[in-house]
């Protein structure tokens, strides 16, 4: 059973999250305010988070720089296309705003489980495109794809964001711990041969630059 925490501080839509989730089988836990959201991901990790912007305590635009391998979802009242931009850049799976239809939040929930539980099953696929988690290895088809291991680590966040752009600086911060050579005046250079490699067995583009803002794999 997946569990999906709220943190939202409106008790109101919290209830009604929470009554409409355990209806499709989801556990649920809840957080009120920012602070108390770090301190139950400090204890436990939910399979994913739907989380509010206007908090007390930390705000959700702060939060989410600490939240690391769980899929976040932002409901928010906010609608500027800026303000739904920043969010993705700095680590949202997703965007919806207030009201919402819950039906269509349900359904995004699904999609972004089911990216997840290809990631915890130890392999990510894009196409043909393969990326094994266990064994640290990346196929096309049935083609092996020697990779180093920061572009290992870049393609890797950016198969977990499919079709989703992913700022410079986010991947730095994301692959800080595997690969701390990895620089912003070298990052070019790291995407450029990986794009060279995947591109020599699949006859296929499939990492584009955002000029000024990051990069995106999509097929």
């Amino acid at each position: 059973m997946a569990e999906i925490m709220i943190i939202d501080d409106d008790t109101h839509i919290s209830d009604m999250l929470c009554e409409a989730l355990q209806v499709e089988g989801y556990a649920v836990s809840r957080a009120y305010s920012g602070t108390e959201a770090l301190m139950l991901l400090s204890v436990r990790k939910p399979d994913l988070i739907l989380l509010d912007l206007m908090l007390p305590g930390l705000s959700g635009e702060e939060l989410i720089h600490r939240i690391n391998d769980i899929p976040v979802i932002v409901i928010s009242a906010k609608t500027a296309t800026s303000d739904k931009v920043g969010l993705l850049l700095k680590g949202a799976a997703d965007y919806i705003t207030k009201p919402f239809d819950i039906d269509e939040l349900l359904a995004r929930i699904t999609v972004q489980l089911r990216k997840s539980k290809s990631v915890s099953e130890g392999v990510i696929k894009c196409g043909e495109l393969q990326l094994y988690t266990d064994s640290h290895t990346v196929k096309y088809s049935d083609k092996d794809i020697k990779l180093t291991r920061t572009e290992y680590a870049i393609l890797k966040l950016l198969m977990q964001n499919e079709g989703q752009v992913v700022a410079k600086l986010t991947i730095l911060d994301k692959i800080s711990d595997d690969t701390p050579d990895c620089t912003e005046d070298s990052l070019k250079i790291h995407v450029h041969n990986l794009r060279r490699k995947l591109k020599a067995v699949s006859d296929t583009d499939y990492i584009s630059a955002v000029w000024g803002i990051g990069f995106m794999l999509k097929y």
